[in-house]
């Protein structure tokens, strides 16, 4: 899953892009280097991101869907919102699913809006609000909250009839670093509810403030969360750099097939 964000302050400044043709550029390079999915994000959620209006979000968002969807019609398009009304806009724009950082728990209409739109969700675990999860995350048993969080959430969207679900632990989200690297060590437990699992481990701090780099010099560092993720089962990865991802892909499955 390769990241278009049309944000001004995501947190890896490669990753931003501030018109509908930056866009497209850098989605038309991650297909050729073999993206399957390309995520559209108008939010930054960065830790202490400044809030931004539903409209603002939707304005960035579905032009980019729209374009994106006219130039590469066998691509498929996330859109990664919290907000039930700008998912409901850009599937109507050509988006196929939805990535929500919260869960549902930022928006009450989030599940049922999934739940008319019957399109695959991506349902990832956070506390807090991307102004606050940063500060002072606390866990008991991080791995076992975080199934507990996913056994909650599931039995509602199943409730509703949501049928595609896809999970995302949520590493770098409202877990600290000792949290992150637990959950990964233990990530295997997911396996339990018998769905995908997405791991998006690109260039955050659990890389560069552990190995003392920037975000900037945390591809190598990515690259071996993704290969250990990938043994333990996860099934996508999302990513800034796609070539090297799918390098990691081809590598791990080529070792299984063996």
């Amino acid at each position: 899953m390769g990241i278009v964000n049309v944000t001004p302050d995501s947190f890896y400044p490669e990753s931003r892009n501030a018109t509908v043709d930056m866009a497209l550029e850098k989605t038309e390079k991650m297909l050729s280097e073999g993206a399957k999915f390309i995520d559209i994000g108008g939010y930054s959620s960065r830790p202490g991101a400044a809030d931004v209006s539903i409209a603002e979000e939707t304005d960035r968002v579905v032009p980019v869907i729209e374009a994106l969807s006219k130039a590469f019609p066998a691509a498929i398009i996330s859109i990664d919102t919290f907000r039930a009304t700008v998912a409901e806009h850009s599937i109507t724009a050509g988006a196929h699913l939805i990535n929500d950082i919260s869960g549902g728990e930022l928006d009450a209409g989030m599940f049922q809006m999934v739940a008319k739109l019957q399109v695959p969700y991506i349902l990832m675990h956070m506390k807090g609000t991307p102004q606050t999860m940063h500060k002072d995350p606390f866990y008991k048993d991080v791995t076992l909250e975080v199934a507990d969080y996913f056994a909650e959430k599931i039995a509602a969207l199943r409730a509703l009839g949501v049928k595609d679900l896809i999970l995302d632990p949520g590493f770098g989200f409202a877990k600290n670093t000792q949290h992150n690297y637990k959950l990964l060590q233990e990530m295997g437990d997911l396996h339990i509810f018998g769905l995908p699992l997405l791991v998006g481990f690109s260039r955050k701090g659990m890389v560069y403030n552990t190995l003392g780099i920037t975000a900037e010099e945390a591809l190598n560092g990515t690259t071996v969360l993704n290969t250990i993720a990938m043994l333990k089962g996860a099934n996508i990865f999302r990513v800034h750099d796609v070539k090297e991802a799918a390098e990691c892909v081809a590598l791990v499955q080529k070792m299984q097939q063996a």
